[in-house]
């Protein structure tokens, strides 16, 4: 736990928790953890899915932010669909990217053979993702990425497209000796939905991703 107070509480997440109840994971969720910690959590997400506002996917680690209430809910929903909250990746990508940055586009939508998966495909919704080039390494980059849009597995799907899949991303031809796909969310930018305020959250990648990164270099 980063941060909370009556409104929201910013959550490190780690790598294989996942978020919601879904099929095949009805305990050990995030979910269950915050209702764990008692109090009232915000239902605009669906009774299922008590405080959750956005979504990280079980193998990502990093920064999550859950609302206590209803009205902080919406207010960060609002923020996200104005694209005024800022969610900053970092990423090991498979093979050498040239340059220092760059965009990532693509209209994601459902994998037209395999419904468990996203693919970048005409009938999908926009999505565009920033990436800035933090490091070279041995037959790997790592990456900074920047959301503009969230879609489901949208930095997975892009650099999958891209040529340059997440390393340990099996789902999406990472494969590689990664024990889980290399992403991590570090960076989260918000306005806190009661004050205004702007607060800002970092969170270093995990062991398993630093030892990964160092086996690398």
């Amino acid at each position: 736990m980063l941060y909370e107070d009556e409104d929201l509480l910013v959550i490190d997440k780690p790598a294989g928790m996942v978020v919601h109840p879904a099929a095949g994971h009805f305990t050990g969720t995030l979910v269950h953890a915050l209702l764990g910690r008692g109090g009232v959590w915000s239902t605009s997400g669906g009774e299922a899915r008590p405080g959750i506002v956005h979504r990280l996917d079980r193998g990502t680690s990093g920064l999550i932010v859950a609302a206590r209430t209803d009205r902080a809910h919406r207010e960060l929903s609002g923020q996200l669909a104005r694209k005024e909250m800022a969610r900053t990746y970092q990423a090991i990508a498979t093979g050498s990217i040239r340059g220092q940055s760059g965009v990532l586009e693509g209209a994601i939508g459902r994998h037209p053979r395999d419904r468990k998966r996203m693919a970048v495909v005409a009938s999908g919704r926009f999505a565009r993702t920033h990436y800035t080039v933090l490091e070279a390494l041995r037959g790997h980059t790592l990456l900074r990425c920047e959301l503009e849009t969230g879609r489901t597995h949208q930095i997975r799907v892009h650099l999958a497209a891209f040529g340059h899949p997440v390393a340990g991303d099996r789902e999406y031809g990472g494969g590689g000796l990664a024990p889980r796909p290399m992403l991590h969310a570090w960076r989260l930018r918000l306005r806190h939905p009661a004050t205004g305020e702007e607060l800002v959250f970092e969170t270093p990648p995990p062991a398993d991703f630093a030892e990964f990164l160092e086996s690398l270099r």
